[in-house]
Formats: structure tokens, sequence, C-alpha cells
């Protein structure tokens, strides 16, 4: 076999991290050790209170634009590394993570994807070097997956556009400075006829409403986006007219990923406690983790969570490629996530009783986790994604 085969084909099989990653989960480590203790981390889940001051932290880091080149702020890794960034602060706080990958991939990064030049210069250097926040606005109180019957609308005004409507279950939505909202600009032409808008906090018109009160992810903020016949300068409008649509799907692709990534660092979490646990907890005089019932728990649980890993790492490492990864993103959000929400049952059925109580960190993971499974598209949607692509081929 000619040597360079030999090369690539060895290079497509190492599955183990880089130094970068490995550097990155270090540092990732060692900033929530010192600037997120646990009892914090819990009285803000508890309250459903936002660490606006230590997500700023973590833009210091570079944390906020780590898939940005570092001429325009970003930290100029790519999505290998990032999903390496996202699962640690999954594995510690699934709330602080979604917060990230949200500003990352979804505000920011529209914006750094199909924005102008001149859009580009403005916006994303504060946003990739962490100075500001970033939200992303498609669903709306009675637009979900069927994202064509939204009814924000986008109306030209001489040298503006008025938009008027309501975003709904917006990540980041009272703290961030900056929002990339679609709306329809043409009616008639269903999904082809919506278009993304840049609006900046303070704008008149332009207000954040109710604030979920949620089940988990609880110290993220998720709330409503309001539009009140809001003016905005015509150059606002990111990419071409009536591109909205298309734009905000490749946007989901890599959005996906991000969930894909978090969902393995939650699930990880979850085991890694269990692990902690089934050799601490005695019953009939021995560790739990020596009964066979505990043990094939933790295997299958191990297994599930590296097929995950590996499907999320394949999906990232296309991307950073600069191929489409619409199927790809899909099947690692879809099976990491409903991997996390079994791997988090069955981490409850092994604390038992104490699973059930907020003094044990599995009754968090168990409320985070479910969000996964729905948000940026729900697993019915990966389903209809994947089997099109197959469909395709």
């Amino acid at each position: 076999m000619p040597e360079i085969i030999q090369e690539q084909l060895q290079s497509a099989m190492d599955f183990s991290y880089t130094e970068n990653q490995k550097m990155i989960a270090e540092i990732v480590r060692n900033f929530l050790a010192r600037e997120y203790p646990p009892s914090r981390m819990m009285q803000d889940d508890e309250e459903q209170k936002f660490p606006y001051d230590v997500v700023m932290k973590a833009g210091e880091l570079g944390l906020l634009g780590i898939i940005f080149p570092n001429e325009i702020g970003g930290a100029g890794f790519g999505y290998l590394e990032y999903i390496v960034a996202i699962e640690e602060l999954a594995k510690y706080d699934p709330s602080l993570a979604l917060t990230i990958a949200a500003h990352n991939s979804l505000g920011t990064n529209h914006i750094y994807q199909f924005g102008s030049e001149e859009q580009k210069r403005k916006y994303v250097p504060s946003l990739a070097s962490g100075k500001k926040l970033a939200a992303w606005g498609l669903t709306e109180p009675n637009s979900g997956s069927d994202a064509a019957s939204m009814l924000t609308t986008a109306v030209r005004d001489g040298d503006h556009w008025v938009l008027n409507g309501t975003k709904n279950f917006i990540t980041n939505s009272h703290s961030a400075e900056v929002a990339v909202v679609m709306a329809i600009t043409d009616r008639e032409k269903g999904h082809h006829g919506i278009s993304a808008f840049i609006i900046e906090k303070g704008t008149p018109g332009f207000s954040a409403s109710k604030k979920e009160n949620k089940l988990g992810m609880r110290a993220s903020e998720t709330g409503q986006l309001v539009m009140d016949n809001c003016r905005i300068p015509y150059e606002n409008l990111i990419g071409e007219l009536n591109e909205g649509f298309k734009q905000a799907m490749q946007i989901l692709d890599g959005g996906r990923i991000s969930i894909a990534a978090l969902s393995v660092g939650l699930a990880q979490g979850a085991l890694d406690a269990c692990i902690r646990y089934a050799r601490e907890r005695k019953q009939f005089g021995k560790p739990i983790g020596e009964f066979q019932a505990i043990q094939f728990k933790l295997a299958d649980m191990a297994t599930e969570i590296q097929a995950a890993r590996l499907l999320t790492m394949k999906a990232a490492s296309l991307k950073d490629e600069g191929k489409n990864t619409n199927m790809e993103s899909a099947q690692a959000k879809l099976f990491a996530s409903e991997t996390a929400v079994r791997v988090t049952s069955e981490a409850v059925q092994i604390f038992g009783g104490y699973g059930f109580i907020k003094e044990y960190p599995v009754e968090k993971y168990y409320r985070d986790v479910k969000l996964c499974t729905i948000g940026e598209g729900t697993s019915e949607i990966q389903r209809i994604v994947i089997a099109r692509n197959l469909a395709r081929q």
C-alpha cells in the first residue's frame, strides 16, 4: 500500500485528542473550578439566575469566539476544538454550555457566515472577543418546526425596515446586545420569503419580554423577543432578500453539532457521578458497583456515550473541512440527545432515592437533558432530515 494512503488512513482513524484539544479541555475545567463553584451553580439553577459575570469571564478566555478567526477577535480554533469545550462545560453545567453554544454557533455565526464585510467588521469582533452576547430568533409562539408559518414581518420603509412580531424560546434573550431575527418579507413565497436581520439592544420598539420558568437549564436565559414597529437600517438585512430561511437551515447544521456535544458532556457528567457513587455506596456488605446489575448499566452507558461522541466528532470534522453536514449533524444530534436521556434516567436509577434529591448531581442532569431532544430541531425533525438525505442518495 502506498505510504501516503497509509498516512491518510492512520489520520482518519485517529480518534485521540490533539494537544490543542487537551489544552482546551484543561482550560475549561480549571476555569469552572476557579470561577463557578458548585454551590453557586446550584443556587443559580434554583433561583433561575443568569451568571452573566461568569459568561463574560468565559469570553475573556476565548470561549465566546472559539470558532472564529483571530483577526476578528476569535480564538482561531475549529469545530473539533469547539465540541471539546462544549462537552467539558456541559459535564459541569449544561446551562452554561447552552449559553455559550447559542452565542457561538447561532447568533454570532449567522453574521459571520452570511453577513456583509461591513456587518462582520461592525459586529463580530465584539461578539467573538466576548465583550457582547448574541441571540438568535427563529421560533415563535405559534411557529416551531414549521418555520414558514411565522408571523413576524419586516416591511421596507425607505432606508429602513419595520419589524413586528414575537420570537419565543430565545436563548440569551435578556442579556444579548445583538440579535439575529428571521422575519417574513414576502408572505406569498412561504419559506422562500423569509429574510434575516440584525437588531441591536436598545433599538426603539425592540425588547425582551417574558422570561420562561423552565424544568431544566434554568440558569440559561430563555425568553421572548418582541418587535413593535421596530425600525432598523436597511443595511441590517443579512445577505440577500428572502434568503433567511436557507441561511437559518445552514446555521442549524452547526448548532446541532453544538447540542450533540452538549448532550455528550451532560451524559458523561452523569456517568462520572454514577461511577463515583457505585464505588462509595454499599449494600449487602459491598459497593454496589460490584453487582452485575449496576455494572451492566454502567457498561451500556459508557458505550452509548462513546458512540455519540464519535458521531459528533465526525460531524465536527466534516464541518471543519467545509463540507455539507446536514445529515451528519442531524444524526449526531439525534443519537447524542436521546442517548443522554437514557443515560440520565439510568443515573437516577443507580442513585436510587438519592437520585431524586437535589443534593445529588444526577437530579439536575435529569432535568436539564430533556431540552436536548427539543432545542434546535426535535428528534422527530432530525429523523425527517436524515430520511430526506437517504432518499437523495
